[in-house]
């Protein structure tokens, strides 16, 4: 077996195979596999912390929400901060925050304590996720490489959300909560082995130092938190309240600024002429579809299995499996997909896919699990290509000094979106549907209501992939419009 490359001749020579990288591989996979199984097997505690800590729901809520607001909050400041300081150094303070903070797990007495230790290791996360991607991509000099070295990071984490939640179950039926939170040290430590012994430290000449726009940064990292946290308000509110339309405003009015900053500053957090290049734009287009309907399909279709066909939890949970499967299954497929069919094809194969997904459940999922089932497939095969190329598609069209910021504009699309998606479903079902939502028993009116409300919320859904999907072909295909 090679030995992976190290230090200098890392520079000089860039891995040729996956497996001169394994050991940096290695490291990168336990990253995203943090961040894939953290909040997955959480959730399944979520019970037993609130008995333990004698937490209300609006804290037990916070408990995940503290960790979504600093990671998709941050990603962005720390993308910017990584190519100007060092992908790899960031990486590893990151990493050391994440062991800390989950440490610290062990010493926790109050749901206070817990929202505070989950919000630091949302910032680790911050730190370390987009980074995986773009020191894998940096990594290797051949697209093929790329889309290979992706797809191993990605199916891990795949893994990690798969077996999560019934590992969380079992973890749980003989030890503490806490042990649940305590495994990330571990896999920090795997990670920062990995990092340390397999990829090179940052060569200054693949860095920028531009000064940092801190105004920037803060409206950029406002924006998206008031981003992440209109849906939920939207959710559980509806549209007839105030208090999410005055939260949407004020992240319309944060976007709106932040464009102006971002066009005026001298050294802007996210150059905005880089974002319009044909292979950028493209590629986030594609994410966010691909986000908006992962999220807003798996959120219509647990409700839909549980309260109108009233299927058990458990039974519900299998209902989901075939997405599960596609997800995890994929992976060795992508890479010869990929080099068949092109990287550019692949992308709009995909994200095609993932609207034809969303299409098909709008139309066939109030007729029978089988057209449930055949969206829940469409949809992740088409993830999971877009996941991969189109991520790679972002970085290879970006400067060599910009990629970590690449990377966490990827994710940070894909975090919005996603919150978006359950905010369609979720505001749709209360303006469609009269009475309790969580009611034991439903009227046969109030079950029709609730087909009416997924059937049109799937059409939205669609109608807003599509227009992505759409925009992002055409961007992709017209260089010359990306000047412009």
């Amino acid at each position: 077996m090679s030995t992976p490359p190290d230090t200098e001749a890392a520079r000089v020579r860039p891995p040729r195979t996956l497996r001169e990288a394994w050991v940096a591989l290695a490291g990168l996979s336990a990253v995203f596999l943090f961040e894939m199984l953290d909040n997955s097997i959480l959730n399944v505690a979520l019970p037993t912390i609130g008995r333990d800590l004698h937490a209300s729901a609006v804290a037990l809520q916070w408990v995940t929400g503290a960790y979504a607001v600093m990671f998709g909050g941050l990603m962005l400041a720390f993308g910017a901060a990584a190519d100007r300081f060092g992908r790899r150094r960031v990486m590893l303070a990151g990493l050391a925050l994440l062991a800390a903070a989950s440490l610290a797990t062990a010493f926790v007495t109050t749901a206070e304590q817990l929202i505070a230790v989950r919000a630091l290791t949302g910032v680790a996360a911050a730190m370390t996720t987009p980074g995986s991607m773009a020191l894998a991509f940096r990594l290797f000099r051949d697209d093929r490489l790329r889309v290979r070295a992706t797809t191993v990071i990605t199916t891990a984490g795949l893994a990690g959300l798969a077996i999560g939640p019934a590992a969380g179950g079992f973890v749980l039926a003989v030890a503490p909560w806490q042990v649940l939170l305590l495994v990330n040290v571990p896999i920090a430590v795997l990670a920062i082995a990995g990092v340390r012994a397999g990829i090179a430290a940052d060569d200054p000449a693949g860095l920028h130092r531009d000064p940092v726009d801190v105004l920037g940064a803060v409206l950029g990292t406002a924006t998206i938190v008031l981003a992440l946290v209109t849906p939920t308000v939207f959710v559980h509110e509806g549209a007839a309240g105030w208090r999410p339309w005055t939260l949407a405003a004020l992240a319309a009015a944060g976007a709106v600024l932040f464009v102006l900053r971002e066009r005026s500053a001298r050294h802007p957090l996210l150059d905005l002429a880089l974002v319009a290049r044909p292979l950028v734009a493209g590629g986030l287009a594609y994410k966010a579809a691909a986000g908006l309907a992962t999220a807003g399909l798996g959120y219509l279709v647990t409700l839909h299995l549980q309260l109108a066909w009233g299927w058990p939890p458990g039974l519900a949970a299998l209902g989901m499996l075939p997405q599960v499967v596609v997800l995890i299954a994929a992976g060795p497929f992508i890479g010869p997909f990929v080099e068949r069919a092109g990287a550019a094809r692949a992308a709009w194969l995909g994200a095609v896919a993932v609207v034809s997904g969303l299409a098909v459940y709008a139309l066939l999922g109030r007729l029978g699990y089988a057209g449930v089932a055949a969206a829940l497939v469409l949809v992740a095969a088409g993830m999971r290509v877009v996941g991969v190329v189109a991520a790679v598609n972002v970085l290879r069209g970006l400067p060599d000094d910009r990629t970590s910021i690449g990377a966490a504009l990827t994710d940070t699309v894909t975090e919005v979106t996603s919150g978006a998606g359950i905010a369609v479903g979720g505001t749709v079902l209360a303006a469609v549907l009269t009475g309790d939502l969580a009611a034991p028993a439903w009227s046969p009116q109030q079950s029709a209501q609730f087909q009416d409300a997924v059937t049109i919320a799937g059409l939205l859904l669609t109608g807003m992939a599509a227009a992505l999907v759409g925009w992002g072909m055409l961007r992709a295909r017209h260089p010359s419009a990306a000047a412009r």
